[in-house]
């Protein structure tokens, strides 16, 4: 049997910032050639921010095609009861699905089942959020494009199959034993016992999924699976014709599909969000790569991100001034806090 690795010799498991600190001169670099702390501020002019942080989902889903997306509504949290009730009365079943409008990480995502569970996420989230239909698909999956503003064509640099953290019964243990048997839910115990304690005695029947989050994001517990040998010339015109109509030249689509294969050729998908140039290339996880590697395409990205936001600030796209920059992500840290101090319902 194959020896583990303890946690801090797996750089996947470290924390963001540590991955990120050793490449702080290659984006101080890009800031110097640019002349600009905000370079990447171009790089999709119809994001705030070109899609570094704060940016709202209500401006991505606005410059979509309605029936790209699922059904949203966007929800004031000072919003009576009774209102939130009877628009989702009129329009919704359930499962639903509930997200900050400006999130992060998968904070407060939420999968919602009834009633009580939506009013308690009410009457918690210290934030406006969206409400959206549960769309029954079995397959998440990201698309990480970019595009050069003077190209016809794009790149689709990473493409994934992403499954939620879960564990699967055996008939014989409880969910707590599956939890410290699996490779990620192990180490996330503490976590996960404000939403599962109750059902940690619980034997889960053989073959049965347990879901431990339905949010699809690798610092949820996610396992990421490289579908790069799927990426042909007809995906990438799919993507071409979203960001033409868009202006979306760097980031990331998060995708709903009925089935790998029937996506690959030509089947339908529902975007879940589109994420900007703060969007991580995520197929650098669980795919067997050595860091070194892993940086090596995050600096491929960073060097196209930096090529499309020269070119935007050039045709008149203006990089943000650094007084306008530095307030914005005053602002952003202060909504961003908000959702991790707060703590989450119990649903």
């Amino acid at each position: 049997m194959p020896m583990k690795l303890p946690d801090w010799m797996r750089w996947e498991k470290w924390p963001f910032k540590l991955i990120y600190f050793p490449l702080t001169p290659f984006w101080l670099w890009y800031c110097l050639r640019s002349g600009s702390f905000w370079f990447f501020s171009s790089s999709n002019p119809t994001i705030t921010f070109g899609g570094m942080e704060g940016e709202g989902k209500k401006e991505m889903y606005d410059q979509l095609p309605l029936e790209s997306y699922p059904r949203t509504i966007y929800i004031d949290p000072k919003l009576p009861e009774a209102e939130l009730l009877k628009q989702i009365e009129t329009g919704y079943q359930f499962p639903l699905v509930v997200k900050p409008d400006v999130g992060m990480k998968g904070l407060w995502f939420e999968r919602i089942d009834q009633n009580d569970q939506l009013l308690n996420y009410h009457r918690s989230v210290p934030v406006e959020y969206v409400v959206q239909e549960w769309i029954d698909w079995p397959a998440e999956v990201s698309i990480f494009y970019y595009r050069h503003p003077s190209s016809p064509t794009g790149t689709i640099s990473g493409f994934i199959h992403k499954t939620m953290l879960q564990v699967r019964g055996d008939g014989r243990s409880t969910l707590l034993e599956l939890i410290r048997q699996h490779p990620k839910a192990s180490s996330r115990i503490e976590e996960l016992s404000d939403r599962h304690a109750a059902q940690f005695e619980r034997v889960i029947p053989d073959q049965e999924p347990y879901f431990l989050s339905h949010a699809a994001n690798h610092n949820r517990g996610a396992f990421f699976y490289n579908l790069s040998d799927h990426i042909s010339d007809s995906l990438t015109l799919r993507f071409d014709a979203i960001s033409h109509r868009t202006q979306f030249y760097y980031g990331r689509y998060d995708l709903k599909v009925r089935s790998i294969d029937d996506f690959c050729t030509g089947g339908d998908f529902s975007i879940l969000e589109f994420n900007g140039c703060g969007a991580e290339p995520n197929h650098i996880y669980d795919c067997g790569k050595s860091l070194w590697q892993a940086y090596r395409e995050i600096l491929k990205h960073w060097e196209a991100l930096f090529e499309i936001s020269r070119h935007n600030h050039q045709q008149g796209h203006r990089y943000w001034s650094f007084m306008r920059g530095l307030k914005f992500l005053h602002a952003s840290g202060k909504h961003f806090k908000k959702l991790e101090w707060r703590p989450r319902p119990s649903l």
